[in-house]
């Protein structure tokens, strides 16, 4: 740490009120050395971190760090205040700030030597004479681990010396261990309780190892513990041992991003916090952790993984990872969908559909015109479905190789949409952008490298692959075939439009808002990102069968409540307002109980549905909203006869399936209750296996 810190950049009496005021003069200080470049670009750096995290620790420390194109090199910074400063601890102020630079490319060991400095942290007697220093030259020493040179005063008072941190005791030899006294049984130490643990923070430069050290410590304290760490910080990471891992009892996950390669720790008992909760109470980590292997709780990778390191787990298929690829885009889309399909929608319903028309509302706005507020949400819709297809490419590229897929992911889907490769080509994107990153993260490189490759390497090499891809390989193809869709689907009269209409409806209705549905979902939702003619066909045939399944069962609960169960009557009743809501998943219920009557009943009603819509030429410019869009829809009296038809369709086939079963006691396997009923008795209801 010889070159980080320097008497200069000590001030032991830091006189701010604010952790801005701190880091600005800390700072400033920095670019007197020459160290930072440019101070009000370097101090954005450091708030966007502490907006992602408090940086205040237990024990008045405050330790605000960044990585910073700004920082020439890393650099330490000690302040020292009387008052204290507020940087968000539990415990309050804090008298002891480090402002920590690193560069955006700092290398491992300049990382290690920043660790090393937030393991000290974790030392009382070093912040003890942090405290009682009086010399910023000693203090520097101090934090650099040096030995200063003692001044008259404390060659008089020996015991006010400021000395560094000592490094732990060596392990004791063979030669100091104590020889048995004869005569005395030898008696085997017992086992050590063994905890394997993972830390992580954003940056990866203090919250990492002191979370590390601050567990690491504990276990020292315990006696019978012995902890084992894994630092992933962001310049890499050195995994434990697979026979380490294997012959751990607990695991202990204290982290603020996502654990890299969590399948490596399934199958143990586990305890999952923030960095923060590693730093302040390790000791009472390591009792729940003790606790619940006495237990005998285990968790699995997949249970503890969050939706992105679910997506595409070591055993799957590729079938199934690309579906979850898939559904990932998807439900990061369908926001964005809503929103910007219902602003225009509500634009066209105000002021006609020439509303598209309206100049700018930036450039030309009535405040007491209702075609100007017309255009403003049509025109905020607009902007709001524009992201569309780069979310879904940037998605479902997120879903496959984590943050690093996001920037070639939205480049690919914007280039989508310049080329006019629309929503065929946002899918294609997405799984290229994808597949370019996980190439890239199987390639080994230097240690140098892997600071700057998350930030710099990585997005540039996949966006330049990806945008060749789509610009030039594969984006006039994917292009060609849209069109060719759009032409299809604007062509579609008669009997052609009737069978689309009959799968969609199949489709919708088949696992009740699982991935089929999402699928024909958002085949419709892709066509309104450029509406025509037979894309609004399709959303509308799409909307219209979705709500069948729920609106179905309502009215089969109320006509022949005998034929369900108490609790399927009471789901009836909510059933209403979901299915009249496009809410498909209100039937779910139904189908878990009685699947082999509900799903061909439900499935029946919806194709007669979107036949029907189709055949009548519905339109619908609104992604989702039930009944309470019927004011938006094209031909919105036949709509809701179609709607009406598959309702009763599945009502009638719902109750001749379920009356032809045999009697059995309400409540049972298959849901049938008649003969309890009819007697007038109150049915058992037995516990579900």
């Amino acid at each position: 740490m010889s070159e980080m810190i320097t008497a200069d950049l000590v001030d032991l009496d830091l006189s701010t009120d604010t952790k801005e005021a701190a880091a600005r003069a800390l700072a400033e200080r920095m670019v007197a050395q020459g160290r930072v470049t440019d101070l009000d670009g370097f101090l954005a750096d450091v708030a966007a971190r502490e907006a992602q995290m408090p940086t205040g620790l237990d024990g008045g420390i405050g330790i605000p760090h960044c990585r910073s194109e700004h920082v020439t090199e890393p650099t330490l910074a000690f302040g020292r205040s009387a008052e204290g400063i507020d940087f968000g601890a539990p415990d309050g102020p804090a008298d002891l700030i480090f402002l920590i630079a690193a560069p955006a490319g700092a290398d491992d060991a300049h990382l290690t030597i920043l660790s090393s400095l937030a393991r000290q942290l974790m030392d009382e007697d070093f912040k003890a004479a942090l405290r009682t220093a009086t010399d910023a030259g000693a203090t520097a020493a101090l934090i650099r681990g040096d030995e200063p040179e003692p001044t008259p005063e404390q060659v008089s008072s020996p015991e006010h010396a400021a000395e560094p941190v000592s490094m732990p005791e060596p392990t004791p030899g063979p030669e100091s261990t104590p020889e048995p006294t004869p005569g005395t049984a030898l008696v085997a130490p017992a086992a050590k309780f063994k905890i394997v643990a993972v830390t992580s923070c954003p940056t990866g430069i203090a919250h990492t190892y002191m979370a590390a050290e601050s567990l690491e410590k504990a276990g020292r304290d315990a006696g019978d513990v012995e902890v084992l760490v894994e630092t992933q910080g962001s310049a890499g990471f050195t995994r434990l041992a697979p026979e380490v891992i294997a012959g751990a009892d607990g695991v202990i996950f204290a982290h603020d991003v996502p654990v890299r390669e969590k399948d490596r720790f399934a199958g143990k008992p586990t305890v999952d916090v923030g960095v923060k909760a590693g730093i302040n109470r390790p000791a009472e980590l390591i009792g729940e952790v003790r606790e619940k292997a006495a237990r005998g709780e285990t968790t699995s990778g997949a249970a503890s993984a969050t939706p992105v390191e679910r997506a595409g787990d070591a055993g799957d298929g590729y079938g199934t990872k690309l579906r979850k690829w898939l559904m990932s885009g998807v439900s990061y889309m369908v926001p964005f969908v809503a929103a910007g399909g219902l602003l225009i929608a509500l634009g066209f319903a105000i002021g006609g559909y020439t509303i598209n028309k309206a100049p700018s509302v930036a450039e030309h706005f009535v405040w007491t015109q209702t075609d100007s507020w017309a255009a403003l949400l049509f025109q905020v819709g607009s902007v709001a479905f524009a992201f569309l297809v780069p979310v879904l490419a940037g998605f479902i590229a997120y879903g496959m190789a984590d943050r690093p897929g996001l920037v070639p992911g939205f480049v690919g889907g914007s280039i989508a949409l310049t080329i006019n490769a629309g929503f065929l080509g946002g899918l294609a994107a997405g799984l290229i952008a994808g597949g370019v990153v996980m190439a890239i993260q199987k390639v080994n490189v230097p240690p140098v490298l892997r600071g700057i490759m998350p930030v710099v390497v990585i997005p540039l090499i996949s966006s330049a692959v990806v945008g060749f891809l789509m610009f030039l390989v594969i984006g006039k193809p994917i292009a060609s075939l849209q069109r060719a869709l759009t032409d299809w689907l604007n062509s579609l009269s008669g009997a052609n439009a009737i069978i689309l209409g009959v799968i969609l409806g199949l489709m919708m209705c088949f696992d009740l808002g699982g991935p089929l549905n999402k699928v024909a979902y958002a085949f419709a939702v892709g066509g309104l990102a450029n509406p025509t003619e037979g894309s609004l066909k399709v959303m509308a045939a799409v909307m219209a069968a979705g709500m069948v399944p729920p609106l179905a069962m309502a009215l089969a609960t109320t006509v022949r409540g005998r034929l369900f169960t108490r609790t399927e009557r009471e789901n009836g009743k909510a059933a209403w307002v979901l299915g009249a809501s496009f809410i498909t998943e209100g039937a779910i219920p139904f189908a878990a109980a009685d699947p082999l009557r509900v799903i061909p009943a439900s499935m029946a009603g919806g194709a007669v549905t979107g036949a029907l819509s189709m055949a009548f030429g519905c339109t619908l410019r609104a992604p989702h909203g039930g009944i309470f869009v019927v004011p938006l829809i094209g031909n919105p009296f036949l709509y809701l006869i179609a709607i009406a038809a598959g309702v009763c369709v599945s009502t009638a086939l719902v109750v001749i399936l379920k009356g032809m079963r045999k009697s059995a006691p309400e409540g049972g396997a298959d849901g049938a209750g008649d003969a309890t009923a009819q007697k007038g008795q109150e049915p058992k209801i037995p516990v579900a296996a």
